[in-house]
């Protein structure tokens, strides 16, 4: 759940980072950070908060240099804190190097305690410093080779870029959880997590970069190779169903028509007699047209989303999401009174938003509430780079269909079955896409343990199944 860009060859580097990181806000609004490099070391500036807040034009002046990378974040491991604010820099042996990292590591803590143990001292908590020790232990003689070595010891999902004073380096994991793209601008290279970066400072895209391949940009241009050992395709389901922004093309697909595509597969699966469908905003309204036109039930605004709140479900503190849904959104009384309505929703996590949001929806007058998810019931947490609570905390891992809309008080509830979520992706037989969160088929072994086994986590043993 955080944002990576980079660029390589360009002397606006440090201010198109900042365009292209803003363009990626969405992925993350606890921090953001710029590293740039001018040849000779590498400068950089860090903060919490949001990107305009943080880079002022005197601030992006100091970031001198053809080459930068940045990356905003919202914590899937170590907490949010100032020292966890990446892209990390550090100084080693091989001289400085700056990473930024959209993912994680499932066996991140088992290697962590590994090089504690030979003496390792850490500065962060983040699982990304993991590959830094990794990189600074290796007896490679080349930086690539230490990346490829260090790398090749770690399990789940990363998309990083690495900087050194002389190189731009990309590298994304072999079942390629976390998108990241390729793209140019005039002679300059531009990689970033999503195509939406690169349309806002109009670089071309080129493709993306595939699973386990390796981009290495210097001034001899730019090289790939493919050092790691293949293996089966995880493209995240869940970039499409909610979090990437609705104007990228992501994994090949265009996100808005996906949810579109979501929205009438689930008004085929899940029709309800009404006479509106409104949108759980942003990501629910590509969906509800999407089931408006299929069912022929008229569309329209019930929901005003205030711009000036981040999103509920990404929010570090549980007291923040107490409030969130009241500052977030509001509804339409005269578009709503004395409606039946159908709602759409991208998901249900806790169940508690869901439970807001049809008490607002009544609150104003709607006479019935449908609830329809253009998702699977999210039964499983994701350990590859999603915001996803314990199972435990996931209302549909331990409540019925019934259950659920009885909790949240709607007068129906229907969610996509995962077999109309393939379709809409594209997703064949074969399976190109990780959907764990909805089935419970993880695609690596968790905490590094042997497949089949068990997880023990915060004193409970959560049975894995995986895949592959």
């Amino acid at each position: 759940m955080c944002g990576v860009f980079g660029i390589h060859g360009h002397d606006e580097a440090a201010n198109l980072t900042y365009l292209g990181l803003h363009a990626l806000q969405h992925r993350g609004q606890e921090s953001a950070g710029i590293v740039s490099a001018d040849g000779e070391g590498l400068r950089s500036w860090r903060q919490m908060g949001l990107v305009a807040d943080i880079f002022t034009a005197p601030v992006l002046e100091r970031l001198a240099g053809r080459t930068a990378i940045g990356h905003v974040r919202y914590s899937t491991a170590g907490v949010s804190h100032l020292k966890n604010v990446q892209p990390l820099l550090v100084e080693y042996a091989g001289g400085k190097l700056s990473v930024a990292h959209n993912g994680n590591l499932v066996n991140g803590e088992a290697q962590r305690d590994e090089l504690g143990r030979a003496g390792a001292i850490f500065q962060s908590d983040s699982d990304t410093e993991v590959v830094i020790h990794l990189i600074a232990r290796s007896k490679e003689t080349s930086f690539e080779r230490k990346v490829v070595e260090a790398l090749s010891r770690v399990v789940g999902a990363y998309s990083m870029l690495f900087l050194t004073e002389r190189q731009l380096l990309a590298v994304r994991d072999p079942h390629g959880f976390r998108p990241l793209v390729l793209g140019k601008l005039r002679n300059a290279y531009v990689l970033a997590s999503e195509t939406t970066a690169l349309d806002l400072i109009e670089a071309e895209f080129i493709r993306e970069v595939e699973p386990g391949e390796m981009l290495v940009i210097d001034e001899g241009g730019l090289r790939s190779s493919r050092p790691f050992r293949s293996a089966r395709a995880g493209r995240c389901v869940f970039e499409h169903v909610y979090f990437a922004k609705p104007d990228s093309t992501l994994f090949g697909l265009s996100v808005y028509e996906v949810r579109k595509r979501l929205g009438q597969k689930l008004a085929r699966e899940q029709p309800a007699e009404a006479d509106l469908v409104v949108a759980v905003p942003d990501s629910g309204v590509p969906a509800a047209i999407g089931f408006s036109g299929v069912s022929g039930i008229p569309y329209d605004v019930g929901l005003i989303r205030s711009h000036y709140v981040g999103r509920t479900f990404i929010e570090p503190q549980q007291s923040i999401r107490h409030f969130g849904v009241k500052l977030k959104l509001a509804a339409v009384r005269s578009v709503l009174k004395g409606k039946r309505v159908v709602v759409v929703d991208d998901s249900i996590v806790r169940g508690t938003t869901s439970r807001k949001i049809v008490k607002m929806l009544r609150g104003v007058g709607a006479t019935e509430v449908h609830l329809r998810i253009s998702s699977p019931p999210t039964r499983w947490p994701c350990y590859y780079g999603i915001d996803t609570p314990s199972r435990q905390e996931l209302i549909a891992s331990s409540h019925s269909v019934e259950e659920i809309a009885r909790y949240v008080t709607a007068d129906s509830l229907g969610y996509l079955s995962l077999e109309g979520l393939g379709e809409a992706v594209g997703d064949g037989e074969s399976g190109s896409f990780c959907n764990a969160c909805f089935s419970g088929r993880y695609l690596t072994p968790l905490a590094a343990e042997p497949a089949g086994s068990s997880e023990r986590r915060e004193g409970r043993v959560v049975p894995i199944t995986t895949v592959g």
